[in-house]
């Protein structure tokens, strides 16, 4: 953790989103060797980090981003200044056209989807695929597991023709969720052995998101000696889309101690944040947030509390943590990697305000680049 941004908490509100830009381009310039090395290309996926502010750093590693939705794709066109590669799950009869004027690839969820809209993307410069499923996936949740029996995403083999229509010149698959280049080895092998003939008939494959290649310890020559070699035995462009590995330990949440109180024997402290409205992964896949200069378990003999979050929801509570310390109304606490699928997540509930948004710039530096209040929570109601 960078020590001088420690130093500095107090110069920053509470709550707030802090992004280091250093790390940031540190994993930017990984990525980057990684498309250069396989000849590939790597791709910004808004719904893993969707800070625009940023977007001037990431253009200069990653030439496109990926879209889910026409606001995803007004965003990608506004601030990395690009067309977008767009996947949504059922596109909307009066969006279809402006979405399809706004996007680079479009991507099909299903036949039906492909067969309702195809005549409207014919002759327009928008190259369109359709998502398969490969049925095998690794992710244990399955929340996040696009697998799952009665899944809705993705085609699976029977339901394709041996030849793909004209106009299809590309497949898509996600099935993957922070994993390995191994646990892509994996899915390839199930991919080519239900979509191997039609991987010779298009022009890219999307290997979507879920390769977290900036995990310390992920093996990314291995990655690109697969990437490689898929390239050149299909003789297509690959495209990869990572959500978490772009923002991945870039930046940290800070909160502030509201009060403090015994519960039945539980020492418990409430924060200005809240798992459920700000960090709502630690309640869904879940897990537990680390913080800074504190045990991620319970330590005998130490102080040990259970964290809170500002609303009513009783379950927007975290376990148990210990500290060397006493804890006490106004101390800071900072949750480390909250920037990728978290504040893309954030919401209003209880009508608690969002955590401002800033950058711990490159020269040590901080900047506020966004604060929040009443307007944006009355201006998601009516």
């Amino acid at each position: 953790m960078n020590t001088n941004l420690l130093q500095n908490l107090d110069a920053i509100p509470s709550p707030c989103f802090v992004l280091e830009e250093a790390k940031l381009r540190r994993n930017l310039q990984l990525i980057d060797s990684v498309q250069k090395a396989a000849g590939v290309t790597i791709i910004l996926a808004l719904k893993g980090f969707s800070m625009y502010s940023a977007f001037p750093l990431v253009r200069e590693y990653l030439s496109g981003a990926t879209a889910s939705s026409l606001n995803e794709i007004k965003l990608v066109n506004d601030y990395m200044g690009v067309k977008a590669h767009t996947y949504i799950p059922a596109y909307r009869d009066d969006e279809f056209d402006e979405v399809v004027e706004r996007s680079s690839h479009l991507t099909f969820n299903s036949w039906n989807q492909w067969n309702r809209f195809k005549d409207r993307v014919a002759g327009m410069p928008v190259s369109c695929g359709i998502r398969v499923n490969p049925q095998y996936s690794e992710v244990a949740t399955d929340m996040y597991n696009p697998c799952v029996p009665g899944s809705r995403l993705g085609v699976t083999r029977d339901q394709l023709p041996d030849t793909l229509p004209e106009g299809l010149e590309g497949i898509h698959f996600h099935t993957l969720c922070e994993n390995d280049s191994f646990t892509l080895e994996r899915t390839l092998n199930a991919l080519e052995s239900r979509f191997g003939d039609l991987l010779h008939q298009v022009k890219w494959v999307n290997f979507g998101g879920g390769h977290l290649m900036t995990r310390e310890g992920y093996d990314t020559n291995h990655l690109i000696k697969l990437l490689t070699a898929f390239r050149e035995k299909y003789n297509v462009d690959v495209i990869l889309e990572p959500g978490s590995a772009i923002a991945w330990q870039t930046g940290i949440l800070v909160s502030t101690v509201l009060d403090m109180l015994n519960s039945q024997g539980v020492e418990v402290a409430i924060l200005d944040t809240s798992f459920a409205a700000h960090m709502p992964d630690t309640l869904e896949m879940p897990y537990k947030p680390r913080i800074i200069q504190s045990y991620h378990e319970p330590v005998a003999d130490k102080p040990t509390y259970r964290l809170g979050g500002m609303t009513c929801l009783a379950g927007d509570f975290m376990g148990d943590y210990s500290f060397d310390k006493p804890l006490k109304v106004g101390d800071r606490l900072v949750f480390d990697d909250m920037i990728h699928y978290t504040m893309v997540k954030t919401t209003t509930f209880n009508g608690v305000n969002l955590p401002s948004i800033g950058i711990w710039k490159e020269d040590e530096t901080f900047q506020l680049v966004r604060t929040y209040g009443y307007e944006s929570f009355k201006d998601r109601l009516s």
